[in-house]
């Protein structure tokens, strides 16, 4: 099993409202790739955090194998999703992989 985690920092440009809007959007799109990306075995997306935390939205999600995240990378489905989803959205990413 192939942990695969992701916090984002949103754009400072966004209003609060432009903000909670592209949490969800991010958080609806990302989790519904689920079942439609082989080796994706979980994605829980959080969008509530302690304020001292350093980003705005974590990914937490979970792989068969190191060779399923990398084919989930270069699926077109989440290219399209972090294309026209994500990276409009957020400024700053961070990612942390390791295997179980």
């Amino acid at each position: 099993m192939v942990k695969h985690y992701i916090i984002w920092k949103m754009n400072e440009g966004l209003t609060e409202e432009q903000k909670a809007k592209a949490k969800l959007d991010i958080k609806t799109a990302l989790e519904g790739l689920v079942g439609k990306i082989d080796g994706l075995e979980k994605m829980e997306i959080k969008t509530e955090c302690f304020e001292a935390s350093a980003g705005d939205i974590m990914m937490d999600s979970e792989f068969s194998s190191k060779e399923a995240l990398e084919a989930y990378q270069v699926n077109p489905l989440h290219v399209d999703v972090a294309t026209n989803i994500v990276r409009p959205n957020v400024e700053i990413r961070l990612s942390f992989d390791y295997e179980e």
